[in-house]
């Protein structure tokens, strides 16, 4: 009878063992964006429902991310259950059998309220292969403060001509103030995200129909001409550096009249408690030249499952808590409805609470709605995406020539060496991927 207390203890740890056997450890990788970061600090609501999965993050910068991930899904190196990707990688990821369709979402996870603009670049033959996290354009934030004292008003849709003039006039060395803040860190996501969508308002782009390529073009002298000039002018000292998070970091600290960016970053640089502008920012499309393609570009920042996971089930429960119309209430629950993340739901735009609290609402969803990636430019192309080329070898090439572009701000080669640099780049590429 004595042996029975030590059983009982026995049986005990033995269940205690395996139920920590059970425990699946998801390790998830993302970016070092403001709401990546937000969702980690908001993890514990998911592992209190899931008991039974544990969350290990690896968060990196935008550029490091993407190599990381590139190649782990390539020669499956199994390091990530679960991805964060973006639309550009989607659809050729999936055509590789590179990830695994998203059908087990939940039957309360309503993907029909996805934004069909977002939605459609996710989806590959009928199948959901990431969700949005997030899903953004690019439009203009200015100082409205610095607008009214350079004696200018700012048009809800403003051309490239005003931009270059008012950013001109609020530039004041003295006092630390760039009149405009634009990527120049060299990259396919960062500066070339923003240079592609720039010149597709000017009327550039990267291949004609037969995949030739276009940077010997008066338009793309146009384009880089006037970004260089322009940010030689009257933007920020090492901007040859500046991606996404250094000029956040910037038009909040009041150093920048404008910047063109991200829609997501509207929820940032207006939050009080991290801007020290946040009464003073307001918002414009992405600029035209007058033929009819705007400046700005669509994206959404997405979860998806690598093929080589072993803990898919895990991994889609946790895809679909993170971009759950639920998140989005333990968003404004916790930091206030204008911080959850945007671009992604329909419901969110016809919520009031949303609409009210987030004066960006409006004009981000127009921006979204308004990019066309199946006719991006202003004459025809072969490919499809608005500030990227949807073919496999663009993330190499656009990531060089963002370095070459990178120089030429930096004021190491010549605008005109820097375009015929590129398009030697371009061709070698399109030869060897046998497009030409």
């Amino acid at each position: 009878m004595r042996l029975l207390p030590a059983i009982a203890a026995f049986l005990l740890a033995g269940a205690a063992t395996s139920a920590i056997a059970q425990t699946t450890t998801l390790t998830i990788a993302t970016v070092n964006n403001g709401d990546m970061v937000r969702m980690q600090g908001l993890t514990d609501d998911f592992t209190e429902k899931n008991p039974d999965i544990e969350l290990q993050w690896v968060t990196l910068e935008e550029n490091i991310l993407r190599e990381r991930v590139t190649t782990d899904i390539a020669t499956k190196g199994g390091q990530f259950d679960v991805m964060t990707i973006g639309t550009y990688e989607v659809p050729i990821w999936a055509g590789q059998d590179w990830l695994l369709p998203l059908d087990n979402l939940g039957d309360d996870y309503d993907v029909e309220d996805l934004l069909p603009a977002i939605r459609g670049g996710l989806t590959v033959d009928g199948k959901l292969y990431a969700a949005p996290f997030y899903g953004e354009s690019s439009f203009i934030m200015y100082r409205k403060d610095l607008m009214e004292k350079a004696g200018l008003e700012m048009p809800d849709a403003p051309t490239w001509d005003f931009i270059a003039e008012a950013a001109r006039a609020m530039t004041d060395r003295d006092n630390d103030i760039n009149g405009i803040c634009l990527r120049g860190k060299a990259g396919w996501g960062e500066n070339m995200a923003f240079l592609t969508a720039m010149s597709n308002s000017f009327g550039a782009r990267w291949f004609d129909e037969d995949w030739n390529p276009q940077f010997d073009s008066d338009a793309w002298k146009n384009t880089l001409q006037f970004y260089v000039d322009l940010m030689n002018d009257a933007g920020p000292a090492g901007a040859s550096s500046n991606g996404f998070n250094e000029n956040l970091t910037l038009f909040q600290q009041g150093k920048c009249g404008m910047w063109i960016d991200a829609t997501v970053a509207a929820s940032f640089v207006t939050n009080p408690d991290e801007s020290q502008v946040a009464d003073q920012v307001g918002y414009a499309l992405a600029p035209d030249t007058g033929l009819g393609k705007r400046g700005n570009w669509l994206w959404a920042w997405s979860l998806a499952v690598p093929a080589g996971s072993q803990k898919a089930d895990a991994a889609q429960k946790f895809i679909a808590w993170a971009t759950s119309k639920d998140y989005l209430e333990l968003v404004a629950e916790n930091e206030g409805w204008a911080n959850v993340p945007p671009g992604t739901r329909t419901s969110l735009y016809e919520n009031p609470e949303y609409t009210e609290a987030a004066p960006f609402a409006e004009m981000t969803l127009e921006a979204i709605n308004s990019a066309d990636p199946n006719n991006p430019t202003v004459d025809p192309v072969p490919y499809v995406g608005v500030q990227f080329v949807a073919i496999p070898e663009f993330a190499g090439l656009g990531t060089t020539v963002g370095q070459i572009f990178s120089a030429a701000l930096a004021g190491q080669t010549s605008v005109d060496d820097a375009l015929s640099q590129a398009q030697d780049a371009a061709t070698r590429e399109m030869r060897r991927g046998g497009y030409m």
